[in-house]
Parts: C-alpha cells; structure tokens; sequence
C-alpha cells in the first residue's frame, strides 16, 4: 500500500484535503478512487485512508483508524556528520534513517569541501528534511528525523546544552587505540551521538576537541571507510549488536 507524510494533524474519520506533493504522487501511481493508501505525519502510527475523489490538481481522502506501529530502534542514536560533497550527503541521510537513526545533525569542518553561507545552508536543509520524510515514506517509519541546523563543529562541541544531550558519545577515528567491541553491548537506555568527520576525516584538532567533551574514540579495523561508508557501517553494526533490526 503506498505511504504517504502528510504535514497536517491526523484524526480518525477525517476528510483530508492531500498536500499537491502527495497528489502528484497519486497521479503517477495512476490511484483512482476507492483506492486504499497510508498516511502519518511523524508523530508516531499510521492512518489507512481511502481516496474519495481524484481532480487534476485535487484529491481527498477519509481517514480510518489510528494504527500505533512503530518501526523505531530500541535506542537513540544522532549521527553528526561532516558534511560530505556531491550527493554523499544524500545518501548517507536516506540510508541512515533507513537504519534507525533519531536524528542528523550536519557539521561544517575544516575539511569539508562543501562551504554554505546562511541561504545555501537553509535550502540544503530542507531539502535534506524533505529526503528523509521520503525514506521514512519508503522504509515504514512513521516517526520522522529531525534534519538539524548546519552548525561549525567547533562551535557544536562547546555548546555544552547540545553536547550533554547524549550520555554517551562516540568519535570514529582512524588513529583511536579501542575497536567497535569497547562499545556496550547491549543497547544503553539513554541516548547518544556518532561522530563522523567528511572526506579527509577531521584534523587532529578537532578530534582532541572531541576528545575533551567526552567522545570516546573507536576505530574499526585496518582498512579505512570512506566518509559515506563508515557512517552506515556502525549503524548497521549496532543495530545487529542492539537488536536494531
């Protein structure tokens, strides 16, 4: 059944107008009425609806009962990424929410290639907000991630009201002396945050940074991942050592 986020407040028996997003998709998937589809608007559970009318530019729905399934982790894990270049960042977003994470949050490093001044960056955000309320669509979640603000790592790491959000903190870096098995094995009760730097990896400088507001340093192994696959790689591992999947 197709699924749909809808950006409105959802309530059982509702007639819904559909956003001309959502419409546009209806058009394509060639739904006509009487046809059944899903909606949620990330606050958690899902609604059935059937299509009561189809225009060229218009469509509503009916809403049926409130479903309460959720596909969410057992725990809470926020990825900050240096930002990678290309459609890296892309990617590592869809794939990231595919694999449970709670939240992103995007950091300007020193080498990152990508440079947004304050009206690039706010476009890139939503239109990274947009991709993950459609891998939400894709991979059944129904509670969406937050895409937060672009922000200069250095600044994220001394905000302490951000930093101790997380109880634990996690820094991947080739030149730590711990391996993934340091990690806890079972899934901690608080949440916590993955540390990633883009291409080239952060400087020296800014992992001791890290360092000092308590990120403990792992390294993976022998072979270095490239920024887009190491990401995804610990997220996939925990979720197969703390029952993510």
């Amino acid at each position: 059944m197709p699924r749909f986020f809808v950006d409105a407040p959802l309530h059982t028996g509702a007639l819904l107008d559909l956003p001309d997003a959502v419409v546009r998709h209806v058009q394509v998937l060639r739904l006509k009425a009487g046809d059944t589809l899903t909606l949620f608007n990330g606050t958690g559970g899902e609604y059935p609806a059937e299509l009561t009318s189809l225009e060229k530019r218009h469509a509503m729905v009916q809403l049926g009962e409130h479903d309460p399934r959720e596909a969410e982790t057992p725990y809470r894990v926020t990825l900050a990424q240096g930002i990678a270049g290309g459609d890296k960042m892309d990617w590592l977003i869809e794939k990231a929410i595919e694999l449970g994470v709670t939240d992103i949050q995007p950091l300007a490093t020193e080498r990152s290639v990508i440079r947004l001044d304050s009206e690039r960056a706010a476009k890139r955000g939503a239109h990274w907000q947009a991709l993950a309320q459609a891998a939400c669509e894709q991979c059944g979640r129904n509670r969406v991630p937050q895409i937060l603000p672009i922000r200069p790592i250095a600044a994220w790491l001394r905000d302490r009201d951000a930093i101790t959000s997380y109880t634990w903190r996690v820094l991947l870096s080739p030149r730590a002396d711990s391996g993934f098995d340091s990690l806890l094995p079972q899934a901690p009760a608080q949440p916590g945050v993955l540390l990633f730097g883009p291409e080239g990896g952060l400087t020296p400088q800014e992992e001791a940074l890290a360092r000092d507001t308590g990120f403990e340093a792992i390294r993976l192994g022998d072979r270095i991942l490239r920024t887009e696959t190491a990401g995804i790689a610990v997220l996939a591992a925990l979720a197969a050592r703390w029952g993510g999947w």
